[in-house]
């Protein structure tokens, strides 16, 4: 665990950088201006947030007051964060999928002074409850003729253009830049860097308050268990910076003096890939189920010849997998089966990912088993992390040398993670980064944690603090899990628990993940608390739906929620059955409704990070769920 107290706030991992790692002329950071991908070096980068923090500390803007964006990744992110970061305010970052309502919310709760806006889509959210908002004093949209939605509305706050912002920065600069410098050594580790709003699927967001301590001793200690990040490396970034995981990411890069490639969109991620050729990629399970199965699907619809050479590479992956996972050398025969193998099919999957991957991290939600082994088959390293926006995030990752699928990793440096019986608060097992065993197995129970990564704290929420940080400094996750051969092993949020109507207990996401193997499946969702049996919302995997029935993109714009075409049900139903024979009775679906396109973002059905809000989802159709449960369960 470092104790520098030179690199223990977010502004000094840049300043450190170009000290020490790169000078001013070098790349930082890579966008795409048209068709173009446009370089930005260090010293552009710094001029920028130098200026944008004079005009913050001209407007008035003090150490701690909340500054807040909406807005996508890119580079103006990174200019406003570390501007705002150096003179001691306060991130408060604002998902681009919530309402104008939790907008209003997440600005009165936090008091945000000014506010970013990245686009006119954005901006007319923001413009419709800045009046009723009275900390709010600049709104500041980042994109050209914004007069024509800001001059229609009569607000209290004043708007000024992001361009605009940055030229008057400049002129101020000289006058304030002793302030700034004074500002930046002036910030205490313990101050706090940012406010993140929890989506809040199952009540109010509440705001969490990490500090600078939590956010640099994150990243620092995750590399010292990570150590293959280099100054040579291009990160690709496309999940939302909103967001703590890409946020440590961003902190990461910066403070190894990475290069960050901001992606254009999800849509246009695998046409960036390729372009950019990234050798670090983060992503969430989600991306790489979805990876898994084009790959799949690709490989095996050719037929003859073509799908044998797949399918038999696979095999020889896998063997080589297996036989370094038990730290062996793959033998000579073997290692040529496999060099064939790497040149006829890995090679080409490879491609795709611009060819340079040293690795990928998935984070945000459990990597299904058989995901993480196909692409240890194929030969790409996924390190696995675990983590939650309220412990800044990382507590533990997967080692590279040791990956063991379906678990996240070892413990990082410098703090403690425990299991706890969730009836008797009996804590089984205390493990740190120094008391690793690799034969360490736990019973299965509450993960509590403490540490340099837990958060301060719940924004103006004392009591919902206290509930969740209790009186030895230990943080209830609300996850439940084990230790599994020395890592971390993560079974579901104990919340998302369904106890069946004869007092079964049942873990959604390792039954949903079992159904998931099923290529006809995109998205599962099991409902059955309290119920006689487990039912599910099933959303069939488009592509292969219409090649099977030889469907039109028309079919999928019916008004009906619900596809009810006995041969698309029966279909579906096949796979429920053949898959569920890996599972024991009482996890087994016995009733489903087949839902005609995928729970989303945009609906509010999903988390920033996709996983299902499931109290939601269980609102939204509860009509549909209970439809399910009409007449008696099936027999056994």
């Amino acid at each position: 665990m470092t104790n520098n107290p030179e690199l223990s706030t977010v502004p000094s991992f840049i300043r450190n950088t170009v000290a020490n790692t790169h000078p001013l002329d070098h790349t930082f950071l890579l966008h795409k201006v048209k068709d173009e991908w446009v370089e930005i070096s260090y010293g552009e980068v710094l001029e920028k947030v130098d200026a944008i923090s004079a005009w913050f500390l001209h407007i008035g803007i003090k150490k701690g007051d909340r500054l807040s964006l909406i807005i996508e990744n890119g580079p103006n992110y990174v200019y406003y964060d570390q501007a705002l970061q150096q003179i001691g305010a306060v991130n408060t970052s604002i998902y681009p999928t919530l309402t104008e309502n939790e907008i209003e919310y997440i600005l009165n709760d936090s008091g945000a002074r000014t506010i970013i806006c990245g686009n006119p889509f954005l901006f007319r959210k923001v413009l419709k409850v800045a009046n009723n908002c009275p900390e709010l004093i600049r709104l500041i949209p980042a994109f050209d003729d914004y007069e024509k939605f800001s001059d229609k509305v009569n607000l209290n706050a004043g708007v000024i253009g992001f361009d605009e912002v940055i030229e008057e920065g400049r002129k101020l600069f000289e006058q304030y830049r002793q302030a700034i410098n004074a500002a930046r050594e002036a910030i205490l580790t313990t101050d706090t860097s940012c406010l993140i709003y929890t989506s809040g699927t199952t009540g109010v967001p509440k705001g969490v308050v990490l500090t600078h301590h939590n956010l640099t001793q994150n990243a620092i200690n995750s590399l010292i268990q990570i150590p293959y990040v280099e100054k040579t490396d291009r990160f690709l970034s496309f999940l939302p910076l909103s967001h703590v995981f890409e946020r440590t990411i961003y902190h990461i890069a910066i403070y190894k003096g990475s290069q960050i490639a901001f992606a254009q969109s999800l849509e246009l991620l695998a046409k960036n890939m390729a372009e950019i050729k990234p050798t670090i990629l983060c992503c969430v399970p989600r991306l790489l189920e979805r990876i898994h199965d084009r790959a799949i699907k690709t490989g095996t619809s050719a037929g003859g010849i073509k799908t044998k050479i797949f399918l038999w590479a696979f095999e020889i992956g896998k063997k080589v997998r297996l036989a370094q996972e038990a730290g062996k050398a793959p033998g000579a025969i073997l290692k040529a089966k496999h060099n064939i193998a790497e040149k006829l099919v890995f090679s080409k999957i490879k491609e795709k990912t611009g060819g340079r991957l040293k690795f990928m991290v998935s984070g945000g939600g459990a990597l299904p088993k058989n995901i993480g082994e196909f692409f240890g088959d194929l030969g790409i390293v996924i390190l696995e992390g675990f983590g939650l926006t309220e412990t800044s995030p990382v507590m533990a990752v997967t080692e590279r040398h040791r990956v063991i699928y379906g678990t996240v990793g070892r413990i990082i440096p410098g703090i403690e993670v425990a299991i706890q019986n969730v009836d008797t608060k009996q804590i089984y097992s205390i493990q740190t980064h120094d008391n690793f065993k690799e034969d360490t197995l736990t019973e299965e129970g509450e993960i509590v944690v403490r540490g340099h990564c837990v958060m301060k704290g719940y924004w103006n929420k004392p009591e919902e603090t206290a509930n969740v940080i209790d009186s030895d400094g230990w943080f209830h996750t609300g996850d439940i899990g084990r230790f599994f051969r020395g890592n971390l092993q993560i079974t579901d949020r104990l919340k998302n628990m369904l106890v069946n109507a004869y007092g079964k207990n049942i873990y959604p996401t390792p039954v949903e993940n079992t159904y998931l193997k099923s290529p006809k499946i995109e998205q599962i969702f099991l409902v059955g608390d309290k119920r006689e049996y487990i039912a599910a919302i099933v959303v069939p995997a488009k592509e292969t739906l219409q090649e099977a029935f030889n469907l039109k993109n028309e079919f999928f714009e019916k008004p009906e929620l619900f596809i009810n075409e006995k041969e698309i049900v029966d279909w579906i139903g096949a796979d429920i059955r053949k898959y569920s024979n890996e599972l024991a009775k009482f996890e087994r679906i016995k009733s489903f409704k087949v839902k005609r396109n995928l729970f989303s973002i945009e609906e509010g059905e999903l988390t920033p990070t996709m996983k299902a809000k499931r109290k939601v989802i269980e609102k939204k159709f509860a009509a549909d769920i209970d439809e399910m449960y009409v007449g008696e369960a099936e027999e056994d």
